[in-house]
């Protein structure tokens, strides 16, 4: 075979396994072919919802910030490039050498640096660094509310994701739809001029309008602060509330912890004690099996009762919180004086079947549903599992663990006419295409409006006629319940450990805002009248101004 015809061979051999390549890659997997090895997807990132309060106060906001990389292979001056990034980041060299790794192609550096650090580092125009732009959450009001907003962390792909409270449970609506750009390129990753170039924008997050005050929030957080040093309490939450929806306009739990820099708390701190955690209320649950007792009709606010001693059930007795009793008592001074025997009175009169069927009634063996991450339910054990002392202790707020939430929920129903409202805190979801109004909803009657009334009254008589020296607005008048409550530890009571609540409204006749005070374990006293109580009058005495409430 001459020289010539050898070459023509090979050419002919190379020619046809070309066209047998291309002729799979054409015919048989176009498809995977094409994708595979031309089209280049590029994620479009939307932009994350915005979240304000109810006047349009900006609380979650979204900031610029960049991910500082290098690429290794690109650089010129290690030692120069280190030296400065040490100057502008204050960062040792030695940390920053540790970090590179010669032989990759591309490396992380600072996850997170601002515009202004950005543009100074450019202006030295340092080969092998560059700039990824990403976005975070940035907060106008500093963790002012904290447990409410919850924050936004990475899920394991590095994608963004809300975690608790708000974040958490809006996360679809926050997030937004990612946009996509598909491009088919070269072999050379240059664009196709007639290839397929198609461009999803982005969909953006939906901004959220909160139930939520800035200026409640504050004085909240102000007042329960103070409280919580004053009493030497181990934490405590102030929930304020609209009655007759339940839009929450306050939200406040203390220690919180710092949403800009919640990587270093633990978990333990993201929880809202406000819905995920519960405890026995004490004596501000008094009021619900009252209502409930004059919704039977088994008993009347004028009705009497023989307050002689203290009472027996099983083992167990039963006495006043000190050990003092007045003889014949009307049902309204059973609530003025927090008498637990005069509750048990009133639990017997009740019928135990019933009493559990008010509790049902009432919420406290389901969520209830507020529109935040991480609510927990209240604990009701199973009516076969109840003793006798269980139907007496119920009364008075003693055997029960319910979550702050679930508990102003159930007493607004005493105020508000009779109705079980759903919590809510988001008043408005605003997008480009729409606006949905967050409209109240009512689950259910527990009492009638003639029932409310009483309890309105015989709330207020409570407050007016409290042993306690409260320093009470005058020419307001105020409904109210104050709560204490020993701390079960290992199946046993400590009584040396307690809850201490207060829940009030105002005005009385037409209640506006109804606040739930609790504070955990006080120990400059064990008493809600001398605690909580006292948190709760100066609150109000703030809003008496803020809501104009005495015109």
């Amino acid at each position: 075979m001459t020289r010539t015809k050898f070459l023509f061979l090979i050419f002919l051999i190379f020619f046809l396994l070309i066209v047998v390549k291309l002729f799979f890659l054409q015919v048989i997997f176009p498809y995977d072919f094409r994708y595979d090895l031309y089209l280049r997807s590029i994620r479009l990132s939307p932009q994350r919802g915005k979240i304000y309060d109810i006047k349009k106060t900006p609380l979650v906001l979204n900031q610029n910030t960049y991910l500082l990389y290098l690429e290794p292979k690109k650089i010129v001056d290690k030692d120069r490039l280190f030296k400065i990034l040490s100057e502008k980041l204050s960062i040792s060299q030695a940390s920053l050498e540790a970090k590179f790794d010669p032989t990759k192609d591309w490396l992380a550096l600072i996850s997170e640096i601002n515009e202004e650090t950005k543009i100074e580092l450019e202006k030295e125009k340092l080969k092998g660094l560059g700039f990824e732009k990403r976005m975070k959450r940035y907060y106008p009001e500093s963790s002012l509310s904290a447990h409410l907003l919850g924050f936004v962390g990475k899920n394991s792909q590095g994608d963004d994701v809300g975690y608790f409270g708000i974040e958490g449970f809006y996360q679809q609506d926050l997030a937004g739809m990612p946009g996509l750009i598909e491009s088919e390129r070269d072999f050379f990753n240059r664009p196709i001029f007639a290839g397929v170039q198609n461009i999803i924008n982005p969909e953006n997050g939906r901004d959220l309008v909160l139930t939520l005050d800035k200026t409640i929030q504050q004085i909240a957080k102000r007042r329960l602060a103070e409280g919580i040093e004053r009493y030497q309490a181990k934490k405590g939450c102030v929930i304020i509330a609209n009655p007759q929806t339940m839009a929450v306009v306050s939200l406040m739990c203390l220690p919180d912890y710092d949403l800009e820099k919640y990587y270093l708390f633990s978990e333990d701190f993201f929880r809202n004690p406000a819905i995920s955690e519960v405890y026995e209320p004490g004596s501000i649950f008094k009021p619900l099996i009252m209502a409930a007792a004059i919704e039977e009709k088994k008993i009347r606010p004028t009705d009497l009762y023989e307050e002689t001693g203290p009472i027996k059930i099983g083992h167990y007795q039963i006495k006043t919180w000190d050990d003092k009793y007045e003889g014949k008592i009307t049902m309204t001074r059973i609530l003025e004086k927090s008498s637990n025997v005069g509750m048990v009175f009133i639990g017997e009169r009740l019928g135990k079947d019933k009493l559990y069927q008010y509790l049902v009634k009432l919420g406290f063996n389901e969520l209830t549903g507020i529109d935040l991450q991480g609510e927990t339910i209240s604990v009701i054990k199973p009516k076969d599992r109840w003793y006798e002392i269980d139907y007496a202790t119920v009364s008075f707020g003693q055997g029960i663990a319910v979550t702050p939430i679930a508990m102003i929920r159930a007493f607004a129903s005493l105020i508000n006419g009779g109705y079980l409202m759903k919590p809510y805190v988001v008043d408005e979801i605003i997008s480009t295409k729409e606006k949905i109004k967050i409209k109240p909803k009512r689950e259910r009657r527990v009492f009638s409006e003639l029932t409310s009334e009483i309890l309105k009254k015989m709330l207020v008589a409570t407050v007016e006629n409290s042993q306690a020296n409260w320093d009470r607005p005058e020419r307001l008048k105020i409904g109210g319940k104050t709560g204490t409550a020993q701390v079960p530890i290992g199946g046993q009571y400590d009584p040396s450990k307690t809850n201490a609540s207060f829940i009030g409204f105002a005005p009385a006749d037409s209640p506006k805002i109804i606040i739930l005070v609790t504070l955990k374990e006080p120990r400059a006293s064990p008493w809600g009248s001398e605690t909580a109580a006292p948190i709760f009058f100066d609150i109000i005495k703030e809003l008496i101004v803020y809501y104009d409430l005495l015109n």
